[in-house]
């Protein structure tokens, strides 16, 4: 008869949030007394830091991870404000990105710009993600916090403004609730009167040849950015395919970049319509009305308009 193997024996005590041996045998973190690693085990992290970590140090999460201060006794609210403190992220790493792409362009650098988009789509997916907690939020629950907010708003977002300005929504009224905070005041009086980013696509247009019109060329860049029939043909003449596929390529990364943006605006709008209805918005604006004016624009239009005519 074959003998049975001998069961195993149980750890004495093991913390089991850690995992580590208490007593008796080699501590469950593949190391000998002492630290030196066990035969056959893989070396164990280095555990033991002096202060912070290096990652707290890098990523700051303790920062992060204390900024939330809700103000009412509903658990709902805690979605609400970290969602929204999230989407601040996205808008910021997305106006770095687009920052990026108008410099690459003014360079006449085409592959970092195409880059920075391509980037920034992937953002502005994970952007619009952040809807998911909020979208499906009944009144009642809205409700249970809304007055926490007081006048706060989305719209009162600067970074938000900032990456607006980047698609040349441009209004210097935007800056008005700004004017308590004299660092975003000052950011987005910069950004206001900066080029945007279809801005410096034009000018790198012009640059390679194209018929840009000079109005499109000199506007003054304060002000929003209205379509015009000359950039559209343009954009008609590269969709025609004259073997300039790099072009395509940029409009259709600033196209996808429009998209995903249109579709921001209109989850926001479903999960505002959902949570309050008709409702005057927080911070006294029109509510659905206003965001429903909002969808309706398309970024970088003459990209759509052309397509009609390829």
């Amino acid at each position: 008869m074959s003998q049975q193997p001998a069961p195993k024996s149980a750890p004495d005590e093991a913390d089991l949030s850690g995992g580590t041996v208490l007593t008796g045998g080699a501590p469950s973190d593949g190391t000998l007394p002492g630290g030196a690693p066990s035969e056959g085990e893989p070396e164990a992290p280095h555990l033991d830091f002096q202060g912070t970590t290096p990652y707290e140090d890098y990523v700051r999460a303790s920062v992060l991870t204390h900024l939330q201060h809700p103000l009412s006794d509903d658990p709902g609210e805690m979605v609400f404000l970290v969602t929204t403190q999230v989407m601040e992220l996205w808008f910021t790493v997305i106006v770095h990105e687009w920052h990026t792409a108008a410099q690459a362009l003014r360079e006449d650098d085409l592959p970092t710009a195409l880059a920075a988009l391509r980037r920034s789509t992937y953002e502005l997916e994970s952007l619009n993600a952040s809807w998911k907690p909020l979208a499906h939020l009944t009144p009642g629950q809205f409700n249970a916090y809304r007055s926490a907010l007081g006048d706060g708003s989305g719209f009162q977002s600067a970074m938000y403004r900032r990456l607006e300005f980047l698609l040349g929504e441009k209004s210097a009224s935007m800056l008005v609730p700004h004017r308590g905070a004299p660092r975003e005041y000052a950011e987005l009086e910069k950004a206001l009167t900066e080029p945007s980013l279809y801005d410096e696509v034009l000018r790198f247009l012009a640059r390679r040849g194209h018929a840009i019109p000079a109005a499109a060329l000199d506007r003054d860049p304060t002000r929003r950015y209205e379509p015009d029939p000359g950039v559209e043909r343009v954009w008609q003449e590269i969709y025609s395919g004259r073997g300039e596929d790099e072009l395509i390529r940029l409009g259709e990364g600033l196209t996808e970049v429009a998209e995903l943006v249109w579709r921001w605006r209109n989850d926001h709008l479903v999960a505002t319509r959902r949570a309050m209805g008709a409702k005057t918005g927080t911070g006294g604006s029109a509510g659905v009305a206003w965001l429903e004016k909002r969808a309706a624009k398309n970024v970088f239009p003459e990209l759509w308009t052309a397509r009609s005519h390829v």
